[in-house]
């Protein structure tokens, strides 16, 4: 865990210190976080979640098409069960998306977007009391993503807030949920 911390650290200060340079090329990175809501058979063992997020996105300037890559760590408390306590499940993934940007005038600091695409997702669960590997290694699967969001603009940063569909084709039913993300971006046009 502290190594994941520490790379989120790094990816943050690396991200705060090259958003100048790149804002003229109309990239944007971006760092947030917020809930997980478990639905469908997933949210029959699952309670709400917490997850991180930083992405970088890629708008042209004048057009209302760009792409967005993310990375995602996400975590998901299970009910107790099967002599283990402490369950949870974890998922480490990465998306890319393609972006629709809504028009809007210049002076407008409330910009709506959608945005939707594909991921590989890891996922893992593990137990407080798992003496080993009992509960078994992760997984890894395919998926699809698509939500819609706001950017609230203030010069070169700005906050956003946006929800997505997740859908994780596994074995058996698909894990479905959605993470509602509010977080800043830097650089952009």
């Amino acid at each position: 865990m502290r190594g994941l911390l520490r790379g989120t650290a790094a990816l943050a200060v690396g991200m705060l210190l090259s958003a100048p340079a790149v804002r003229a090329q109309g990239a944007e990175f971006a760092l947030g976080g917020g809930v997980g809501v478990p639905l469908g058979d997933f949210d029959d063992a699952a309670k709400l979640g917490w997850h991180g997020l930083a992405a970088i996105s890629f708008v042209p300037n004048g057009w209302p098409v760009g792409i967005q890559f993310d990375g995602s760590y996400q975590q998901f408390s299970l009910e107790d069960g099967g002599g283990f306590t402490g369950l949870k499940t974890r998922l480490i993934q990465g998306t890319g998306n393609v972006v629709f940007k809504f028009k809007s005038s210049e002076e407008s600091a409330f910009r709506p977007y959608l945005l939707g695409g594909v991921g590989v997702y890891n996922g893992k669960t593990t137990a407080d009391d798992d003496p080993g590997d009992v509960l078994g290694g992760g997984t890894t699967d395919f998926g699809l993503n698509a939500g819609a969001g706001f950017d609230f603009k203030a010069g070169g940063a700005g906050l956003f807030i946006e929800g997505r569909f997740h859908n994780v084709m596994t074995d058996g039913s698909d894990l479905q949920f959605i993470p509602i993300t509010l977080g800043i971006r830097f650089g952009g046009n």
